[in-house]
């Protein structure tokens, strides 16, 4: 069985960590593969041979499918490459699902991903399909709708992904108002978001990260993202080969993937599901400064018997 719906799969300079994501995409087995490769770094002479070895690994494609290349000669870096990768297969696609190296998804992953696609193909309030959740969901259903999202294995549609805006040029004007505030709820996740979108904006697109400003987007545009009861995506990036996720004793390294029960079990309305984005911000971005003794019981409580609301 092919998978009818393009996979597009991010890569750099590691040939063991592409090796990995193309034998989870070769069980798919997908008609259609867009590749998307950065150049070697100036700085960092063996990025030559590297970036090849992992291009390399591409060409072991061995089931019916269109591979298309999208390699840069120069190097781009984090936040560049990415993004306008992402938004040249959407120049070419109406949707897809969007892996990188280190991304090794469970198989349910793949229907998952088709099945929501579909479904919500023309509901402009779902802006993305999340294939990652690191904590524990609460609820009856396979997923549920929430701002908080992970892009480490997810599906998005053309029509959501134009919304997207590297250097984000109207977080000026957001900023001023009470926008952020009423997205979140949170204050320690407000004050965490207002100095990263502080950043991205003086960045102008040159920082090394993209998927902040792809949150913003789909908060700027009160998107949902569809996030799943079940982790389907362990991400084996966190090593001394890693950009960002260098720490081995990370927490979200130890994540396991599991296996999504089919038939999916659809939440009955589109909606937010508050109480899990209220977790995940006050987990996730706790306030800084002193702490009462309520929220410091409550953070204990929570890490030590991982019971997540």
């Amino acid at each position: 069985m092919s998978l009818d719906t393009p996979v597009a799969l991010i890569i750099f300079n590691r040939p063991e960590k592409v090796k990995g994501a193309l034998q989870s995409i070769a069980a798919a087995r997908p008609r259609q593969l867009f590749v998307i490769a950065d150049g070697p770094r100036s700085s960092q002479p063996e990025d030559v041979a590297k970036c090849a070895a992992a291009r390399a690994v591409i060409e072991r494609v061995d089931w019916p499918c269109e591979v298309v290349k999208g390699y840069s000669d120069v190097n781009l870096g984090c936040g560049r490459r990415p993004s306008t990768g992402i938004s040249w297969v959407f120049e070419q696609v109406e949707e897809a699902i969007i892996l990188e190296d280190d991304c090794v998804p469970d198989p349910t992953f793949f229907p998952y991903c088709l099945e929501l696609l579909q479904r919500y193909r023309h509901d402009e309030r779902v802006m993305m399909v999340a294939g990652r959740n690191r904590f524990r969901m609460a609820t009856p259903y396979s997923y549920c709708f929430c701002r908080n999202h992970s892009n480490w294995g997810w599906a998005c549609w053309r029509r959501a992904w134009q919304h997207f805006d590297i250097g984000i040029k109207s977080w000026p004007k957001l900023r001023e108002t009470s926008w952020l505030e009423e997205t979140l709820g949170r204050p320690g996740a407000v004050q965490f978001w207002s100095d990263i979108f502080d950043r991205a904006y003086a960045a102008d697109g040159q920082g090394d990260y993209w998927d902040y400003q792809w949150s913003f987007a789909m908060w700027a545009n009160n998107g949902l993202a569809a996030v799943p009861k079940v982790n389907l995506v362990r991400n084996m990036g966190f090593d001394e080969e890693a950009t960002h996720t260098t720490a081995g004793a990370d927490e979200r390294a130890s994540v396991p993937s599991g296996e999504m029960p089919f038939p999916l079990r659809h939440p009955p309305v589109v909606a937010q599901n508050k109480e899990y984005d209220d977790f995940v911000c006050d987990r996730v971005f706790p306030l800084r400064g002193p702490e009462n003794l309520y929220t410091k019981i409550r953070r204990k409580l929570l890490a030590t018997v991982g019971v997540y609301y």
